[in-house]
């Protein structure tokens, strides 16, 4: 026989289930004291809490917080508090991969403890995340060659409703509980962020998400005008918020490019709201049959991977020169080769001659040589406003590009990426001989060159020039058992900023490390150095895949 459940406990039950049957329940459950009120809340399923917070009177949020946002009174506090803290663990509980991994640390920017939004917005989060869980079971029963219905008539599987309170609780003349309609009804407006696949790019989809304001949209395996016309209708009703745009696995003709152009009012470049536009694995940039439209050319920010060759950059340079406002461009992964960087330069020309916000720019693995990377360097030289960061790794660049190198890291350069570009013991002499004056360096990548004693020395030359060095990725350049004495002994008199010091696949530095002096290099109670964890070998490196 089981345990008989406290009187409490069938309280707490019974004021649940009377949350989650309707919207009619008791008011005075605002009322109960803070401990009361808190044992409530556990027991609640997430659709449960979302009502309760939903409706909860306006004078209830506003006793505890003042006019200029703070809270006044500390039991109103702690009960924000608790709604949040439930949220980010109903979250977790449901997905827990999407919060386990930390996602790559921007340098520059500082180091974001878990990645996603403000901690006081879980709430929204979660309904997204729901939300976004439903559209994506809707699509796949839709792509079925038996499905002939509507979209909005697809029922959620069971597990799915039970992830949120409905199974168990809901009243049975209800059952519109478990249609997609309704929930898109229900927490469409909190959401924020979709992933759509072209099958629900149709006008029935449009309107079962007309309450939503979206800022970043996402749009899977777009083919055809039919998938279009349903997908305009949704970016008309909202490009007062949309802010990004991204087309993933799509097939683009010109009139589909059109008719997006169209329904975002992307001709006119002064009247947009999309400030990133992004192609991934899509045909927009493979087509040499029509030029890119001046208002899609004004989004482009990356175009990355796209199989660009130094036949296109002559399209993209057209389109380069309708971004006025571009900061970012990334076009690595693509075989562009030294003539079709050439091609490019003179767009690099004509933003040195203006006060442009352009900031960053990658070009990985394109094939470039050291010629095509100086020239390069030299007309970045000229920008009104040093780059921001520049990434170049990936690209066979040999030694010669070392002395360029220097002269360029006295522009004012914050984070620079030269990983794997062959560049050898004699580049590191001529980039260290070039190192003259104090640099702006917070973050630099010299990973992979084959350094050896030179890639070493290099680095007791940049420390002590760099005060604002916040990282730095010295991994896989062979460097001798010494060389981490001689890195410490620089730290000890630099005393910067630096919290981050990879030195993995420096097998020959464990040698030489000691746990003492090691101890004395950490931030925040954090060892700054990343060493080696296999024995020494002398088996060569290969960093081939």
């Amino acid at each position: 026989m089981g345990e008989v459940p406290s009187l409490f406990t069938l309280c707490l039950n019974a004021v649940r289930n009377e949350i989650l049957r309707g919207d009619d329940f008791p008011r005075d459950v605002y009322e109960l004291p803070s401990d009361l009120f808190d044992s409530l809340l556990t027991c609640l399923p997430p659709l449960a809490l979302h009502k309760l917070q939903e409706q909860m009177p306006f004078e209830n949020w506003d006793d505890g917080i003042s006019a200029d946002g703070c809270f006044r009174n500390q039991r109103k506090r702690k009960r924000y508090s608790n709604f949040d803290t439930l949220w980010r663990t109903f979250y977790k509980s449901r997905w827990p991969g999407r919060v386990s991994k930390k996602p790559p640390v921007n340098w520059l920017e500082g180091q974001n403890a878990d990645g996603h939004k403000s901690t006081n917005d879980w709430q929204q989060i979660y309904w997204e995340a729901h939300l976004q869980n439903c559209l994506d079971e809707a699509a796949e029963i839709a792509l079925l060659p038996s499905f002939d219905g509507c979209i909005g008539e697809v029922r959620i599987p069971d597990a799915v409703l039970k992830a949120i309170g409905y199974e168990g609780h809901m009243n049975c003349s209800r059952p519109d509980y478990a249609k997609l309609s309704h929930h898109c009804q229900h927490f469409c407006y909190l959401a924020r962020y979709l992933r759509l696949q072209n099958v629900l790019c149709v006008a029935e989809t449009c309107n079962l998400l007309r309450t939503s304001k979206l800022q970043c949209l996402e749009l899977r395996w777009i083919k055809s005008q039919e998938h279009v016309e349903g997908l305009c209708k949704l970016l008309n009703q909202n490009r007062e918020t949309l802010k990004s745009l991204e087309f993933v696995h799509c097939k683009l003709s010109s009139t589909i490019v059109d008719t997006i152009c169209d329904s975002l009012y992307l001709k006119d470049v002064h009247t947009h709201t999309v400030e990133h536009f992004s192609i991934k694995t899509s045909s927009f940039l493979e087509t040499n049959q029509f030029p890119l439209p001046v208002g899609l050319a004004s989004f482009l920010s990356s175009a990355r991977g796209n199989n660009l060759r130094k036949d296109d950059a002559a399209c993209l340079k057209n389109a380069l020169v309708h971004m006025p406002n571009l900061e970012i461009l990334d076009i690595s992964d693509n075989p562009l080769e030294d003539d079709g960087i050439m091609i490019l330069i003179p767009y690099f020309i004509e933003m040195s001659e203006k006060h442009s916000p352009f900031k960053d720019l990658k070009v990985e693995s394109c094939e470039l040589s050291c010629g095509g990377v100086s020239q390069l360097l030299s007309v970045l030289s000229t920008l009104t406003g040093p780059l921001n960061s520049l990434s170049i790794g990936g690209n066979d660049l040999g030694s010669k590009v070392g002395a360029p190198l220097g002269k360029f890291l006295g522009t004012g350069i914050r984070a620079l990426d030269i990983e794997d570009i062959e560049l050898g013991p004699s580049g590191f002499l001529e980039l260290q001989e070039e190192i003259i004056e104090d640099l702006k360096l917070v973050y630099i990548n010299i990973s992979k060159n084959r350094g050896g004693n030179e890639a070493a020395k290099f680095l007791t030359t940049l420390i002590p020039r760099a005060p604002e060095l916040v990282a730095l990725n010295a991994g896989y350049n062979f460097m001798p058992s010494q060389s981490l004495l001689s890195i410490c002994s620089v730290l000890k008199v630099a005393k910067g900023k630096l919290e981050h010091v990879d030195l993995t696949g420096n097998n020959l530095c464990v040698q030489s490390a000691d746990a003492t002096m090691l101890a004395e290099f950490q931030k925040n109670g954090n060892p700054i150095f990343l060493l080696p964890t296999l024995p020494a070998s002398n088996a060569p490196y290969d960093d081939d895949p």
